[in-house]
């Protein structure tokens, strides 16, 4: 009997920089590495979901360790970075950045 794979219950709060929730935003989320020394080979490793109205983007079960998070909104500029949880239920909060202006070399 092999041990179970410690996992979390995971919810990323996608925000506009003015507090604002962000409705049907790409989450990617990709597990990268385990903390635990439990094989993990039969476990769903990637995730993606849209946000709600609220800004919410839920994961029920993920296996506890190294993370990485993209965030995808029209508008807004993309997001990524990794994380480490190792708590049974963890929130994550991302504020999403204005879009940069666009800058053209031909401009004087």
């Amino acid at each position: 009997m092999s041990a179970a794979v410690p996992t979390t219950k995971l919810a990323i709060h996608v925000l506009s920089q003015g507090g604002r929730p962000l409705d049907r935003a790409s989450v990617i989320v990709k597990f990268l590495a385990s903390t635990s020394k439990v094989n993990i080979k039969r476990t769903r490793t990637s995730w993606e979901t849209k946000t709600d109205q609220e800004g919410y983007s839920r994961i029920p079960s993920i296996p506890q360790g190294k993370i990485q998070i993209q965030i995808i909104a029209e508008g807004y500029q993309t997001f990524g970075q990794l994380f480490d949880i190792a708590e049974d239920e963890k929130t994550i909060e991302i504020r999403l950045n204005p879009p940069q202006a666009q800058f053209s070399a031909h401009d004087k």
